[in-house]
């Protein structure tokens, strides 16, 4: 299995080097050369087995020869080793045909851990072997870092720095990343939003003097590994609601759009996916773009959702790439004029490719509450205001195909929003008891490439 950029000026690579590398050298995104497709029958005999099990299944036939099959099974169990319930991605039925997939039960309550701990353990493994060491650079808009965190915190081989944009995230997301005490990970608290961050991110690896006298890896989801890893669950919730015997639908809330576009690679693979709905909260570009074909940045607006406070969403281009039929000179086309002008219009061929495979929808910061507190009193279950966003878009896109909301975050992560829509503070579990008593080290920095690049040459 080889690996090809979206721009389609850079070196193809194994599936090793494209986890290692995250950004190709061109600045796109690394994709398969080939989808590898399920038989029906492959999928129904996922029935019934576990959720590692799916997993090996699905993420096998992208990986080549970077593992033997003994070795990824065993990184297998012990990336979900940690995680809450027994089952990782439990479903709750919220409504007749309306379903909530709780991603929340991994070590930092959000669907980021279900990722970031394989790639992790998957990191861990292939460096030791090889005898090399990398700097892994990120950006978060609140629930990567702390997933991050947790999973490389202490590692040998990786020295990671997670960029996140100060007073934007939750106490508890900025805790999660200040508080680890491990001297290979560092929280930097950059002034500017997500998209200040993102974009140094990107700027460094387009940096290759920097690049590589500091070894630099990306573990965000620009990340071919942080994609293939969401793939599982899409898989995993389907076949418990009978498929391949009958479709299912999925709503995904989304900033970075690399959760929903896992989805589209479970439907290449052949799962029967009837609807892949986009949800947005007041920071709509997703949705706006897919509605006029215009895809246009706008000042990021603070939100109760601040994970979905997003205005470049990197994993777009995947899509784009597929939607301009593999031609990676277009996409960098695109990809130049958002860069130099702050928008780009798609091609009619190009957005009618992307309205039939996505819908989409939006929620108000009002909306966004009023569904918490709706989902409380009707339906005993408390959201996080991202799955809140998910499940009223969803409601305008339920039918007869069962529908599957991903709940992205354990509601404790938003306790000032849980609160002002429903008068309930939601405890962190006992494993996080201490959260709010643990010391933080925090340090903040301007919004400035070499500042940035300053503190990461002194630290490594």
């Amino acid at each position: 299995m080889h690996y090809h950029s979206t721009r389609g000026a850079a070196p193809v690579l194994t599936f090793e080097q494209a986890m290692l590398t995250g950004l190709a050298r061109d600045g796109g995104l690394y994709l398969p050369e080939t989808i590898p497709t399920l038989s029906h029958a492959d999928i129904a005999a996922m029935a019934g087995l576990s959720y590692e099990e799916i997993a090996f299944r699905i993420m096998r036939p992208f990986t080549g020869d970077t593992f033997t099959d003994e070795e990824f099974a065993d990184l297998i169990a012990k990336a979900y080793a940690g995680f809450g319930h027994a089952a990782r991605a439990p479903l709750v039925q919220l409504a007749p045909n309306h379903f909530l997939l709780e991603l929340f039960h991994g070590p930092t309550l959000a669907f980021k851990d279900f990722a970031m701990q394989l790639i992790g353990q998957m990191f861990e493994f292939a460096l030791k072997r090889n005898g090399e060491r990398v700097t892994i650079v990120g950006a978060t808009s609140g629930d990567t870092g702390s997933a991050a965190m947790e999973a490389f915190r202490g590692l040998e081989a990786v020295d990671l720095f997670i960029l996140y944009p100060h007073g934007r995230v939750s106490e508890v997301q900025r805790r999660q990343m200040t508080t680890p005490s491990e001297a290979n990970v560092h929280a930097l608290a950059v002034d500017g939003d997500f998209d200040t961050c993102q974009g140094a991110v990107k700027d460094m690896f387009n940096d290759f003097d920097f690049r590589e006298s500091v070894k630099l890896a990306g573990v965000n989801s620009i990340n071919w590994a942080r994609v293939l890893a969401q793939v599982v669950y899409y898989f995993s919730s389907a076949v418990s609601l009978g498929a391949p015997h009958r479709p299912v639908s999925f709503t995904v809330p989304t900033g970075n759009f690399g959760d929903i576009f896992a989805g589209h690679i479970a439907k290449q693979m052949g799962l029967p996916i009837e609807k892949l709905v986009v949800a947005t909260n007041q920071n709509d570009i997703l949705h706006r773009t897919l509605e006029t074909g215009v895809y246009k940045t706008e000042d990021v607006q603070p939100s109760i959702s601040p994970s979905m406070d997003i205005q470049v969403s990197s994993n777009f281009e995947r899509a784009l790439y597929y939607a301009y039929d593999s031609d990676g000179s277009a996409v960098a086309q695109q990809m130049n004029d958002l860069k130099t002008t702050g928008e780009f219009t798609i091609s009619q061929g190009a957005i009618s490719h992307l309205r039939d495979l996505f819908a989409s929808g939006r929620a108000s910061e009002a909306e966004t509450s009023a569904a918490i507190t709706r989902y409380v009193e009707q339906h005993g279950e408390l959201l996080c205001p991202h799955s809140a966003v998910g499940t009223h878009v969803a409601e305008s896109h339920l039918g007869t195909t069962p529908m599957i909301t991903l709940a992205t975050a354990h509601p404790a992560k938003f306790p000032d929003a849980m609160q002002a829509a429903t008068g309930i503070h939601p405890p962190l579990p006992k494993r996080m008891a201490d959260l709010y008593d643990r010391p933080e080290r925090i340090t903040r920095v301007a919004g400035d490439l070499a500042a940035i690049q300053t503190i990461i040459k002194e630290r490594i």
